[in-house]
């Protein structure tokens, strides 16, 4: 067997913003969606930025910070030209003129500058560097530097750019054209109001992108919100890992503002004229023709019809697939639960919470209604921890228990228990969910939810709730044995480990041996090496992953059996399916768990099997689509390149989400699977 490799994970979460650009590039996507492909690469450059790009400078990666600094100039130069040449024009050829490092038109100028008296100039704070004692940057705050002249000597002064205030794009309609400017230029134009008795000798901007992490203490003493609500305020100020400057800054003054902004360890990169063009994403036109046609949600399929959906599941289990399903099925759960008088106790965990989440608000109508509710809320999401802070202070107002977040760990499973009494009897209905509880990202994050009675399932989701109460690690990994689920700190890795080897012994023994996993994200050597091990046997495997890929495919001695595909289209593919053949006997799992250091070794996780039939052909048929997808999906080789999956001449042409709704829709999956 070749030595076992691996793929650098920044790089390769690099490869995958490469493959969002390549949807910007993609002229059969509507024009305004290309837009928002490139709202999407630019937040997700910050989040790098302000998450992975400290960890590098600290480990001083040299080889690692060079490739990542090649590969974003790269990417970052096709995006100014996908935007300039290609999403601008057409922009322009459709009566939309996005006004773009160029002047003000003079048909919109007095307005704009009617909006920058009546608005901007609210917001407009003005430092001067060398009179002000401290000027500190933001994190990821848009700046101008002003370079001005006044009684015979050059000053420079910092202006805010308050797009965290007010919006971005000022949005004017003249007869049959539609003028987008932004604020940045608005301001610039009218600089000479802003300094009357001086000379603008230049204006350039900036940008200042910091450490996310807040470094929370993770001891027992203490309480852990109060600390996270301490920590917050202060993370727009963290360590800076770059500064991004607009192109033409004069050397003397960059040098200047690095040293006044104590920037010698951060990166000096040179960008463009504007940043922060994750804003695209709310530029304010909206033109159907040019954009993803509305798609109606459908109802989750109900096989029983009974009055109650509680009583519906104990009948049989049902499975929601986000955002094809409506989530009126979820809803329905919660506020069932929260007024049937048969519920005792509702047990559920929070990750990242919707800003208004019905969930929260059924979960406190059942406290107030005399129901032991229990929800643990994991306040160590990262950029949710406000939120969740907010959302607890209100869930215990309402006589909700609250559980915080573990030491050492973070609580990622979704999941949800209700127990109810009935003549006598007690039994437990659970939701096992790919992704979060939340309303909002469900419209657009493809996942699997699994309401279920079964037995083993539930009685062991109630264990784990038990131990969540108790707020620690566990001692030993078989402090609670688990037979159904998979549960991180204590089997999943053991139980995905032992699946792949049974896969390799039916390999070894001429049986047919596949493995199909679809995670977002895969980065743990220990299960890459097996899966490594899988392949030299004789394994199939085919991946569908999203985004970070540890994994080096099709390498011939070590992973020449190996398949890795991404899908990236309106929506954002979100569900972990994985399914062993097990010589016919099949093994479908669903879970919250992609295969990273974190969630093997720092979080608590959940997968779970599906045993019924007809959801199970459900699961078998989204699969089906999603590898037979020529339209979205793209194929990773061995040098970290995205190629695309060219449909064969004259076959059909798939884009599996599309295919998928249909399928939903219709509620016809036994001829796609099989």
């Amino acid at each position: 067997m070749a030595k076992k490799e691996f793929f650098y994970r920044d790089a390769s979460w690099l490869s995958f913003n490469e493959r969002v650009l390549m949807e910007a590039a993609d002229a059969s996507v509507p024009l305004l969606e290309r837009l928002k492909f490139l709202s999407i690469y630019s937040s997700n450059l910050d989040e790098f930025y302000r998450v992975r790009m400290p960890v590098l400078l600290a480990l001083n990666s040299k080889d690692e910070l060079e490739q990542a600094g090649q590969r974003v100039l790269a990417q970052q130069a096709q995006f100014g030209r996908l935007l300039t040449e290609q999403l601008i024009p057409g922009l322009r050829d459709i009566g939309v003129h996005i006004v773009y490092n160029e002047p003000i038109p003079e048909a919109i100028r007095e307005s704009c500058s009617h909006y920058f008296f009546s608005t901007i100039a609210a917001y407009v704070e003005i430092l001067y560097i060398g009179k002000n004692e401290e000027i500190f940057p933001e994190n990821n705050k848009l700046y101008i530097a002003v370079d001005i002249g006044r009684e015979g000597k050059d000053e420079i002064a910092i202006l805010n750019i308050p797009s965290d205030g007010i919006p971005r794009f000022y949005h004017e309609q003249r007869q049959d054209s539609s003028y987008v400017v932004f604020i940045d230029d608005i301001i610039r134009d009218n600089l000479q109001w802003i300094f009357p008795r001086a000379r603008v000798n230049g204006a350039w901007s900036l940008k200042v992108t910091r450490d996310a992490e807040l470094n929370l203490e993770d001891e027992y003493e203490g309480d852990l919100a109060d600390k996270i609500e301490k920590k917050l305020s202060k993370r727009n100020f963290g360590l800076a890992s770059r500064l991004l400057y607009q192109p033409g800054l004069p050397p003397e003054l960059l040098r200047s503002l690095v040293k006044v902004f104590n920037l010698s360890k951060a990166l000096i990169i040179e960008g463009g004229a504007y940043h922060n063009l994750k804003d695209l994403l709310s530029i304010p036109i909206h033109l159907p023709a040019h954009e993803y046609p509305r798609a109606r949600t459908i109802e989750a399929d109900r096989k029983v019809f009974t009055p109650s959906l509680l009583d519906e599941i104990r009948q049989k289990d049902m499975i929601v697939h986000t955002p094809y399903h409506s989530y009126n099925t979820l809803f329905r759960y919660f506020n069932e639960a929260a007024i049937d008088e048969e519920v005792e106790e509702i047990y559920v965990t929070m990750y990242r919470v919707a800003s208004d989440s019905r969930i929260i608000h059924s979960l406190m109508s059942a406290a107030r209604n005399g129901k032991k509710v229990t929800v643990f809320i994991e306040l160590k999401a990262r950029f949710d921890e406000a939120n969740n802070l907010k959302w607890a202070k209100a869930m215990k107002a309402a006589g909700v228990r609250i559980i915080n977040s573990i030491p050492y760990l973070k609580v990622h499973a979704k999941i949800a228990l209700v127990k109810r009494r009935r003549e006598g009897r007690v039994t437990f209905s659970g939701l096992f969910a790919t992704g979060n509880f939340n309303e909002n990202t469900a419209r657009f994050y493809t996942d699997h939810i699994l309401l279920t009675t079964h037995h083993g399932m539930t009685r062991e989701l109630e264990l784990l709730f038990i131990f969540l109460t108790k707020r620690r690690k566990p001692r030993q990994p078989d402090e609670i044995v688990f037979d159904h689920l998979l549960v991180s700190q204590f089997n999943l890795q053991q139980q995905f480990l032992a699946f792949i080897d049974r896969e390799i012994a039916h390999a070894q023994a001429g049986r047919r041996a596949e493995i199909f996993i679809k995670i977002n994200n895969l980065e743990e050597q220990v299960l890459i090496a097996r899966l490594y091990e899988a392949s030299n046997a004789g394994v199939r495997i085919r991946m569908i992953v999203r985004s970070v890929c540890c994994l080096i495919p099709g390498v011939p001695g070590m992973s020449e059996n190996i398949t890795v595909r991404r899908i990236v289209d309106r929506y954002l593919e979100h569900g972990r399916i994985f399914i062993f053949h097990n010589d016919g006997q099949e093994a479908i799992w669903l879970g919250s768990a992609d295969w990273m250091n974190r969630n093997i070794y720092r979080r608590i996780e959940v997968c779970f099997p599906v045993h019924d039939e007809e959801v199970r052909q459900q699961i078998r048929a989204i699969v089906a689509l999603q590898l037979r997808d020529n339209a979205a999906a793209v194929w990773l080789d061995a040098a970290q390149q995205n190629h695309r999956v060219e449909p064969d001449a004259g076959g059909e042409v798939i884009r599996s989400q599309e295919a998928i709704y249909q399928c939903v829709l219709e509620n016809s999956y036994t001829s796609i699977a099989s």
